[in-house]
This record gives structure tokens, C-alpha cells and sequence, in this order.
């Protein structure tokens, strides 16, 4: 504002304005990749496509894998059996953890809930602690100790969760259904046999004079319980097909006798009401099933 030599009722104000403010222009558009020869290219389709190239190889490989070598399945549950639990190799840490006095029993809600919740807490709020402009972890003393100890935490409590569970394995004298696995196949890869437990696709072997009286026979006697209405087993093996394994008298004395973990069903089918010549025909009728007639 400048003022002149005039009266105050004549007095002119005048206003300046700073110059060096620059006049926006708008929107800017960015320079294209053209713009940098030699260092950048164009998304679509250039860079797309070589991402797509390195998926589809890998899938290839994932494919082949998969063809020349099935997954290993398991074998068929047994509710009976005596295993020891152990979870996947990730989460052994975890599983050892809630073994410690002050992570079970009456401070199980500790160990679930608050050990854990800090643990997670304090890595969610890891970015808004951490707020220093260094990325060398030498120069981060209290994030680079933290992580160290964390990773270090970690491989103790995997090493010794396995450590224990072998431990009770030898003890037991159980061996774990993968150490069989790999056994079975080892010794199929020697005979030169598929070596995957993997169900290849079996013909169903078909009941044998099914409408015989001996079928009412093997219901009355109390047989579904174990080998099931159908004879494909249950808690027992399958019955159907029993006869390329076992000749009459061989299955009479198994009824009288008991096989293996299967006691002697003799005194409980005379209890069912049976008598000796219900159960011989029994026997002659399941000695005739066969997978070939």
C-alpha cells in the first residue's frame, strides 16, 4: 500500500502482487514409459505377459509332479488305534508352548489369550512403535533384537516338541504311519511296484448266492457287526472274496478258534439260537465267495 502527497479525502490505496507465485497450470499429465527408453516398458502387454509365462511354467511343473508320482494317502482311519497327536511342522512351536505350566491348565485363558494377544499386539503396533527413518538393521537395536529372539523362540520350541515326541515314540515302540509309508515304498520301488497308496480303481467282487439261507445266517449270528449287511467290512475286514483266502474248514475253525484280534464267535452264534449245521453251511457259504465263479 503506498500512500501520495494529497489529502487524506483523496488518498489512493494500490495493492501489488507478488510475482513469484506461479500461475498453476491444471492437471499434469505424466510423462509415458516412452519417456525412458531403456528402462521401463508397457504393463499390458509386455510385462503381463512375461508374469503370465512364468505362471504357466510353474503350473506345468506342478502338473507333472503331480502326474508322475500320486499323493501319498493314508491308510483307512482306525477310531481303535493308539497314536500319538502331533500337529503340522508349523505349528510345533505353538504345540510345545501350550505344554508350560503358565500356557495350560489353570492358566490356559493366559495362554491362549494374553501371551498371545501381546505377541500379536505388539506386531500389529510394530509400525507405529518403529518409527525411525533407518532401514539397517544394525542401527534398529530394539526391532532387530525382538526379531531375532522371536526367530530364535521359535526354532526352540519346534526342536524340542520333536525332540519329545520321538522321545515318546521310542518309548512306546510305536512307529509313526509315515516312517511306514516310506518303508512300503521302498520296498514296492525295489520289486519295481507303484510305489503311492493311492486306490487304483478295483473291480467289486460280488456276493455268491447271495439269496442262500446262509446270508440270514450270517445276520443272525451277530456277522454285521463286524464285516457289515453288505460284507464289505466295518470294524472287521471284507468278507466278499473271503474264499480265495480261506478254504471251509479253515473258516470253520476261525469261527470256533478266533483269528488274530477277532475272538471265537462259535458259543455266541449257539447263543443266537444256530446249530452246528446252520454253522457249517455258514462256513461252506462264505468258503464259496470268490472273486472269480
Amino acid at each position: 500500500m503506498a500512500h501520495g502527497h494529497k489529502s487524506d479525502d483523496q488518498e489512493k490505496i494500490i495493492f501489488v502482487g507478488d510475482s513469484r507465485v506461479r500461475k498453476g497450470a491444471g492437471f499434469i499429465t505424466p510423462p509415458d514409459y516412452t519417456a525412458y527408453p531403456g528402462k521401463s516398458e508397457a504393463f499390458i502387454p509386455n510385462f503381463l505377459l512375461k508374469e503370465w509365462m512364468v505362471g504357466v511354467v510353474v503350473l506345468v511343473g506342478i502338473l507333472v509332479l503331480t502326474i508322475s508320482e500320486p499323493a501319498p494317502l493314508g491308510y483307512p482311519a482306525n477310531p481303535s488305534a493308539s497314536v500319538i497327536p502331533m500337529p503340522d511342522w508349523y505349528f510345533l512351536f505353538l504345540y510345545q508352548y501350550l505344554k508350560y505350566p503358565y500356557a495350560s491348565g489353570d492358566y490356559v485363558l493366559l495362554g491362549v489369550l494374553g501371551v498371545s494377544g501381546v505377541a500379536f499386539g505388539a506386531l500389529l503396533l510394530a509400525p507405529f512403535l518403529d518409527t525411525g527413518k533407518e532401514r539397517r538393521f544394525y542401527r534398529r537395536p530394539i526391532a532387530s533384537s525382538l526379531m531375532i529372539l522371536s526367530v530364535m523362540s521359535v526354532i526352540y520350541l519346534t526342536n524340542v516338541a520333536w525332540t519329545h515326541y520321538e522321545h515318546e515314540l521310542e518309548a512306546s515302540g510305536q512307529k509313526p504311519e509315515h516312517i511306514q509309508r516310506e518303508e512300503e515304498a521302498r520296498e514296492k520301488h525295489e520289486q519295481g511296484l507303484p510305489t503311492s497308496n493311492a486306490p487304483g480303481q478295483k473291480q467289486e467282487v460280488a456276493i455268491v448266492d447271495k439269496d442262500d439261507p446262509a446270508m440270514e445266517t450270517f445276520k443272525k449270528a451277530g456277522c454285521i457287526g463286524c464285516h457289515a449287511a453288505d460284507m464289505k467290512g466295518a470294524g472287521g475286514p471284507s468278507l466278499r472274496g473271503v474264499g480265495d483266502k480261506h478254504s471251509q474248514e479253515e473258516i470253520l475253525t476261525i469261527i470256533k478258534e478266533g483269528y488274530n484280534s477277532m475272538p471265537a464267535q462259535y458259543d455266541n452264534a449257539i447263543a443266537q439260537g444256530l446249530s452246528d449245521d446252520d454253522i457249517n453251511h455258514l462256513a461252506e457259504w462264505l468258503a464259496k465267495q470268490k472273486a472269480e465263479q
